[in-house]
């Protein structure tokens, strides 16, 4: 009996915590602006799109004065905003690819109550994208996100952005197993405690978020968008990660016959550029090179 309450308890917990995230302000619009100015000749401009459930979502836009006509739409991870993604920018920036960051729905700066991980997020991310093929028309639009951006740009695919082609760093291949994992990591005990002893507060979290907030986290499943999906993807995830496990990569890779898998030793959760920055620019910077309009046929713009 008294594990069962404890159940509820902790699974209650869990739910409000992992759809209510604590929003990070934005506190470096200026400096990132200046330096974008004076590396790339690329201001920052801000930008909004309304969502289809209404919700108001901003981003920031900048294109260099070198503009190769291609544009990458840069998807941070739970909990972080849009400045999380600046330092990708300037690689694109500096190659001529214009970029698009967004604050994720319920981050930053973005409308929204939830973090649904992927459910209302990938209708969001055709949104960016149409706004995108509107502001710049560009040959080529490509997708970037890390760990919850990647599964939420993998989970995109569903609704047929027309991406010539995505990267997702350490992405989770369904919510439900990533969710295991996830409490074993916070509480210290490793993999085996979420399939044990958190099993059962983790399926009450579960049903409870589909109970009270008619969320179904068990269809936040990138696995299934890539299974059904030709759009290349590089999956890129770091040997060392105890975050979200290698293991869920593989998954995915072995889901998707387009994939490219890159497991980066000594890398931890996203940190394939901190690990190895020449290795990893070259890797994302020759893939999205290899699948430009010319070579990809799943850059064809889709009615949602």
């Amino acid at each position: 009996m008294s594990y069962l309450l404890f159940s509820v308890a902790s699974g209650i917990f869990l739910a409000e915590g992992t759809l209510h995230v604590p929003r990070l302000p934005l506190r470096h619009f200026s400096r990132i602006d200046r330096k974008y100015r004076s590396r790339f000749n690329a201001a920052l401009t801000s930008l909004s799109v309304v969502a289809g459930d209404g919700a108001v979502l901003r981003g920031w836009y900048a294109q260099p004065s070198t503009y190769n006509g291609n544009s990458v739409l840069l998807l941070h991870g739970v909990g972080d905003n849009r400045e999380g993604m600046a330092g990708y920018a300037e690689l694109f920036l500096g190659k001529g690819y214009a970029v698009l960051l967004p604050d994720s729905r319920a981050h930053g700066e973005s409308g929204g109550q939830l973090v649904t991980y992927g459910l209302l997020e990938s209708d969001d991310v055709y949104r960016w994208v149409e706004w995108l093929r509107t502001q710049s028309n560009p040959s080529c639009v490509y997708g970037l996100g890390e760990s919850m951006g990647a599964a939420i740009v993998l989970q995109s695919l569903k609704t047929r952005p027309g991406f010539c082609a995505v990267v997702a760093e350490s992405p989770f291949s369904t919510f439900r197993e990533v969710a295991f994992d996830r409490v074993g990591y916070y509480i210290g005990l490793g993999q085996w405690c979420g399939r044990t002893i958190a099993r059962l507060p983790v399926d009450l979290a579960l049903a409870y978020v589909r109970l009270r907030y008619k969320v179904n986290l068990l269809n936040a499943n990138p696995e299934d968008a890539v299974r059904e999906s030709n759009t290349p993807v590089l999956l890129i995830h770091g040997e060392s990660d105890r975050n979200i496990l290698p293991w869920h990569s593989r998954e995915l890779a072995s889901a998707d016959s387009n994939a490219t898998l890159w497991l980066v030793p000594h890398a931890h959760h996203t940190g394939a550029w901190s690990t190895d920055p020449a290795e990893c620019e070259q890797r994302v910077l020759t893939f999205l090179s290899i699948h430009s309009r010319a070579t990809s046929p799943s850059t064809l713009s889709a009615t949602p």
